[in-house]
């Protein structure tokens, strides 16, 4: 499997325009991440919006950087065979965004 190429700092820009478009709260780009921090209501929405995620990183074969204390998940998505962002990061931030938005409804 060919890796994907690197997104430019215009591809990001406008990716990012077009995710946080529809976004609860802002996705942002630091550090070479694209990076994300979900408060939900209790362990069990963070972990069953992980779980649900988890499914999604599998069918995308693209896994993120992420951290769960109680109610918060933090996720970096990085594509590390490429050394950067590619779409695969953007492809799984929208579609961890809309299982984020069921829980915190």
């Amino acid at each position: 499997m060919s890796k994907p190429p690197l997104f430019t700092e215009e591809e990001i820009a406008k990716a990012l325009a077009e995710l946080n478009a529809d976004a609860l709260a802002p996705w942002e780009v630091n550090d070479g991440k694209l990076l994300r921090r979900y408060d939900f209501g209790s362990f069990s929405d963070a972990f069953g919006f992980m779980t649900q995620s988890a499914l999604e990183c599998e069918i995308l074969s693209h896994h993120p950087r992420w951290v769960n204390v109680w109610n918060v998940v933090e996720i970096g998505l990085f594509t590390h065979g490429a050394g950067g962002i590619t779409h695969l990061d953007f492809d799984l931030a929208k579609r961890m965004e809309p299982l984020a938005k069921k829980l915190l409804a």
